[in-house]
């Protein structure tokens, strides 16, 4: 199997991807850690994170060995998404269509999950090359629009991001969806006091709810 195949094949395992946007590189890195420690496999590290390319390179050399996807988000161009590969990524993420991005993904073998809301935008996006299409923001059509989207589309892993919850991450997949993305729900949780170990009990619960939904 290749690294790509891998990558691709835990995603499809796990169901879920965490996104980790956050203001601060170092509470990053502890509630990558403590979402780990929660069951989480594939984690996203965008780039809005201020020092994002060394902490994915950090989370990378760490973890990889052990199974755990360490991925890019918000790469919206080839350049960026060359100094992400070489940072230690193994999964690209885009809000929008770029092929640049798929293009330089598609070089190196690395998995990508590029983003779209149209019925127009996700066939564009699998015809670019996308290995998955990011329903985004997916929170303002729900599962009701995802379910739509896929009755014509139903060959397209799709991975809603923006409103997905422990409370309704069932909907999501009755819709048909490949996966799903989750974010604030989990990363935030050790918030105000910095109790990360509430981040992975979050993180152990959404999964929970996931592997529910999907049996």
């Amino acid at each position: 199997m290749t690294r790509k195949s891998s990558v691709l094949t835990t995603i499809h395992e796990q169901g879920a991807v965490l996104i980790v946007r956050l203001d601060d590189a170092a509470e990053a890195e502890r509630v990558a850690q403590a979402a780990i420690d929660g069951g989480v496999r594939v984690i996203e590290i965008t780039l809005s994170i201020p020092k994002a390319l060394p902490l994915i390179g950090r989370l990378a050399d760490r973890y990889t060995s052990e199974g755990i996807v360490v991925g890019a988000g918000t790469v919206l161009d080839a350049a960026t998404a060359a100094s992400c590969i070489s940072a230690g990524a193994q999964l690209l993420v885009s809000p929008q269509l770029n092929r640049g991005m798929l293009e330089q993904a598609s070089r190196h073998q690395v998995a990508t999950l590029s983003g779209a809301y149209t019925p127009t935008e996700i066939v564009d996006s699998i015809e670019a090359g996308a290995d998955l299409v990011k329903l985004f923001p997916a929170e303002f059509g729900g599962p009701a629009y995802a379910r739509t989207v896929l009755a014509p589309l139903s060959h397209v892993p799709l991975v809603p991001a923006g409103g997905v919850t422990e409370q309704n991450v069932g909907e999501w997949f009755a819709a048909g969806v490949a996966a799903v993305g989750v974010g604030s729900a989990i990363t935030k949780a050790a918030r105000p006091d910095g109790d990360y170990a509430r981040v992975a009990t979050a993180a152990e619960r959404f999964l929970s709810a996931v592997a529910d939904a999907r049996a």
